[in-house]
């Protein structure tokens, strides 16, 4: 996994950040990217995409990236940037959030998917399946999803009845009965499939 992020230190970059996201696919929430600096030469074997990882190890690998990494930060584009500006630039803007609350300025970003980020002037590398080959975007994935559960439960005492301590928003049979039930909540969005149900909006 460290592969690319060693040829990047022995051209020189000191500060690597991998940067990855979660939240895509839900119909309420936001969008939550992680941008994460590890030490130079880290190793931690656990550490790989989030979605092949149980929430508890999640968890636990959440306070020991958190604890180890040079630095880290959260970005967060809402349901209504979302709305706004569709979920693929939201994505973006959250990314670009999270490299702007770095406390170390990184020299280089690792970015998960196709595109760069825009208004980074950072060089940057966007890296296909980077969640699963780059272990600073795998770390990334990490804490990018345990922060959006945790705030998915806090939503969860405020919203009960849609259950996001279960599903976390996602497009479950549960989540689409509670969208039929009590029709949208004000942190669903809109512009999704599936959320505005008719005669509910």
């Amino acid at each position: 996994m460290k592969s690319l992020e060693r040829g990047l230190q022995e051209k020189g970059y000191r500060f690597i950040a991998g940067v990855d996201e979660a939240g895509r696919g839900p119909l309420a929430g936001p969008v939550v990217a992680a941008a994460v600096i590890l030490p130079s030469g880290y190793e931690n074997p656990e550490i790989k995409d989030s979605k092949k990882l149980s929430p508890e190890k999640r968890e636990q690998l959440f306070f020991r990236i958190t604890s180890d990494a040079i630095s880290y930060a959260i970005g967060v584009a809402t349901p209504e940037e979302i709305d706004t500006f569709n979920i693929h630039n939201a994505t973006l803007l959250a990314m670009e959030r999270a490299i702007k609350m770095l406390d170390v300025k990184p020299d280089c970003v690792l970015v998960d998917g196709r595109f760069k980020i825009p208004s980074v002037l950072t060089d940057q590398i966007p890296v296909r399946d980077g969640d699963n080959t780059v272990l600073s975007i795998a770390a990334a994935s990490i804490v990018a999803k345990v922060t959006r559960d945790m705030v998915m439960e806090r939503y969860h005492d405020v919203y009960p009845e849609y259950n996001f301590a279960v599903h976390k928003g996602y497009p479950t049979r549960e989540h689409r009965d509670a969208l039929r039930k009590y029709g949208p909540s004000p942190i669903h969005r809109r512009s999704f499939r599936g959320t505005v149900v008719e005669g509910k909006e």
